[in-house]
Order: structure tokens, then sequence, then C-alpha cells
């Protein structure tokens, strides 16, 4: 949905939207403190969070097959996550069947500040049963700890590796206090490689939807030869000013370089000084830096809100064509303006052929901080299309899962989004949200911003950038 996904998300509240890229990048109880009473039946983290040896699956079942034998009745369980307002009763309507047929009471408490919080109630022994987390870097850091519950005896894996894409699961996966854990799994999912289109205008003057990176600079060499500037485009967000640029940069690595060569970047092993990261500012400003292709010229790109950049694409005749960012942008877009019809989108294209077509996402995984039966059951069950089948129809949402049936999204953009995720060569996690704060949300907003309004050069800006490394 955003970029820093908190402060982002208070950004689309602030405007009276719910979400979530989307990003990747991107949410009613109040402000969610450490609760006063422990989580059901889970007693002292401490001992709750040491992985147990799973019950064998025989004629009894999974432990989600056992949930719908009515084992479980009765039981609760306990979750904590950032979904408030509309989004959270979107997922409490996805979860409400299966309380039904189970018996289980999952009692959802959602909060604004849910990415403070959660580390004040894990520090303090009382973490909730599950914890959905819409930054993995913050899991990440929290899984060091030895407090995150390894999943990888608790799911089966063969089952996992049928209804995920591999990326997904090796997402999921990260260093626990002696070793690799599966931390998470992942429920729901925004895209972030989807460049928006006036779909009918663009149909009337004959443009072609490029397949290629080259013919993508084509079409809008060509676009600004028939008097348009083809790019609207606008990092303007308040105290986040500069996240959507990052969105352009891990899109474009991701196209020029090796996936192991993004995640070492995300790690900071693959300074922003180095030629790979260098070559997709370059790329990227092939566009930005030119005023024909801008609209407003590159200048008002720093100055443009994010969310009001794409709305020269919907004046007749459209003033600008293309808008490069995650699926949640259509809350901005005109609420007469029709999916399918009056806008579109099309898969920012590849660049080198041999990274095949990876995508950019961002979305939620879910952590278990306590081993019991029913939390077995309900995380099982979250690994499931079903768990999210209701807020797939409503909209808003593409799930990760295999199962999800294509026929579930009301629209046909949703259903090629939906589409894309699952053939995806690469899936990647928003990168700015998996590095530390002082960077990620902190010295690249900064040194895109800068960059782009000519304060400082390239080379200075990824120095300046690179530095939020060295302090964090």
């Amino acid at each position: 949905m955003t970029k820093a996904k908190k402060a982002k998300t208070s950004l689309l509240l602030s405007l009276c939207l719910s979400f979530t890229m989307m990003l990747s990048a991107c949410g009613g109880s109040g402000d969610a403190g450490p609760t006063k009473e422990p989580a059901a039946s889970g007693g002292d983290n401490k001992e709750t969070t040491e992985t147990t040896t799973p019950p064998e699956t025989g004629k009894d079942g999974s432990p989600l097959e056992l949930a719908m034998q009515g084992k479980y009745k009765g039981t609760k369980v306990t979750m904590f996550g950032p979904f408030v307002d509309v989004d959270q009763k979107k997922f409490e309507e996805s979860i409400k069947d299966f309380e039904e047929k189970t018996g289980i009471d999952i009692q959802y408490e959602g909060s604004k500040e849910f990415e403070a919080t959660i580390n004040v109630r894990v520090d303090g022994g009382n973490a909730p049963d599950i914890a959905d987390f819409p930054q993995p870097g913050l899991l990440a850091s929290i899984a060091k700890t030895g407090k995150v519950v390894d999943l990888t005896n608790i799911l089966d894996q063969e089952k996992l590796k049928k209804n995920y894409n591999q990326s997904w699961l090796d997402m999921g996966t990260m260093d626990g206090k002696d070793g690799k854990i599966m931390a998470g799994i992942w429920n729901r999912s925004n895209v972030k490689s989807l460049v928006w289109y006036p779909k009918k205008q663009f149909d009337e003057a004959g443009y072609k939807v490029p397949e290629t990176w080259d013919e993508m600079m084509a079409l809008t060499e060509q676009i600004a030869k028939d008097g348009d500037p083809a790019w609207a485009i606008g990092i303007e967000s308040g105290a986040a000013t500069g996240w959507p640029g990052t969105d352009w940069i891990e899109n474009i690595m991701l196209r020029t370089t090796s996936p192991e060569n993004y995640d070492k970047w995300v790690k900071g092993e693959l300074p922003f000084t180095s030629p790979e990261v260098k070559n997709a500012f370059e790329i990227m400003s092939k566009i930005w830096l030119n005023k024909d292709y801008v609209y407003g010229g590159t200048k008002s790109i720093v100055t443009t809100a994010f969310g009001d950049a794409p709305k020269p694409m919907f004046e007749n005749p459209p003033k600008a064509w293309f808008n490069l960012t995650g699926n949640f942008i259509t809350s901005f877009f005109p609420e007469t303006a029709k999916v399918d019809q009056d806008y579109d989108w099309f898969y920012l294209p590849p660049i080198d052929e041999k990274y095949g077509k990876p995508v950019l996402v961002a979305g939620d995984i879910y952590a278990m901080f306590n081993d019991r039966p029913e939390v077995r059951a309900v995380m099982e069950f979250f690994t499931t299309g079903e768990s999210i089948k209701t807020w797939v129809q409503s909209g808003g949402v593409i799930a990760p899962m295999n199962d999800a049936s294509l026929d579930w999204y009301n629209s046909e953009s949703d259903r090629r989004m939906a589409k894309l995720v699952q053939d995806a060569t690469t899936l990647r996690f928003d990168g700015s949200d998996l590095m530390p704060g002082k960077v990620g949300a902190g010295s690249f907003w900064k040194g895109m911003t800068d960059y782009v309004s000519g304060t400082v050069n390239l080379d200075e800006a990824l120095k300046q950038i690179q530095k939020g490394w060295d302090s964090k």
C-alpha cells in the first residue's frame, strides 16, 4: 500500500480512505495499548512459544480438519493487527463462516499503532496468539528473539508448496534465535508493478499496451510527439514524501539484476553506491528527468501529491497517460470512473529477459506466538483462499494463495492481477519496507526527493542514502 506502512496508512486514513500496495504498499477500535489480561489460554509466553511436535495427520485429520469437526468448539484465539475501520469489518466478515462452523472465537483487535504496540506486548510476555504484520521487517526483528513460533513443523509444508508461489514461502522464512524458521504465512497482498492508464481514450488513440521496456519507452516518445507527456508522477506525501519513487527503483532493480542481488540490497549488503543500484536510478531518470515525458515537468514530481498524480489521466481528453502505483491507487480515482472501461493497467514490462517477469508486492504476514491446537487450526485456515474469499469478492485485495479462485474477483482487472501474482517468475516484497527505518523510511525517501528536485546529483544522492545504513 505504502512505503513504511504505518506512515502511508496514516496518510490514507487522513484522507478518509481505508486500505492497502499497497503497496505495497498499504489498514475500529481505539488505541491498542498493552492489554491487562493475558492471551486466552496462552499462559506464559516463554512456555507457549516453544514449538511442540505436531500431531500426526491420520484418520482424524489436520488441526483445521479437526476444527471443522467441532473438536475445538468454545475455544478462543486472540489476534492483533493493523486492520481498523472498514478493513477490520472486512476481515471480521472473512472469518465469520469459519467461526460459525468451528465454534472457535477469533478475538481480533485492530490498532493504528500496531507497529509500536506489538513490541511492547511481545516483550512483556503478553503476545497475542496470532499477529498480522504489514511489514515483514518488523516480524524479522522479533523472530530473532526466539519469541515467534516456528511454523515449519506446525503446517504441512507440501500443502504450502502447492498453494503458494515459492517466493512467498521464501519471504516467510527468517532468522530465528537458533537458525532459520518459518516465521509466518501470507494472507493478503497488493501488487506494485502496475501501470495505470485511461483505457477508453488509450484504445481510441490507437495506442497498444507495451510488452517490453523498449516498447514502453517508444510509446512514451510517441505520446510526447502527439503533444502530451505520457507520465503522471507525484511523490509528495507529507512527512513520507519520496516513497512512491522507491517503488520505481525496486521494480527496476528486479528487472535489471538477480533476485539474490535484490535481497542483498534490501539487507544492506549491496550498497546504494553499487553499479547495480546506480543503473536502476539512471533508467528511471530517462523518464523522470525528461520534461517532455512528465506531466508538469520534472520539478512537479516533488510537489504533486501521489494521490493527485493520476488526475490528469481522467480529463477529457487526457493530459497524461501512465501512472505507476500499487493497486490501492484506485481509491484516488474519480468515483464515476469504471474499471475495465474508463481505466485499466498493464504490467510494468521486463527490461532484461533473463530476469523473467518479476512482481513487486506488499502484504500481510501472520505470525503465531502461542502454540495450542486451536491456534494451529486458525493458522492453517489462514493459508487457504477460503480465509480471504469474502474480502476478495468485495474488492481491494489480492489473495496470494493458488486455491483462491479467479472467479471470486469482481472485475477483470482484479482477476488479471491475481493471475499475474500466481504466474510471477519472482515475487519480492517492497524493499524499503524491509529496510531499517533510518534507510527505508528515512534516507531513501529523502535521497529520492533531493535527487529529483535537483538539490543533489545522482552520485551525491546515492551516498546520502547509503549513510542511512551507516547510522542505523
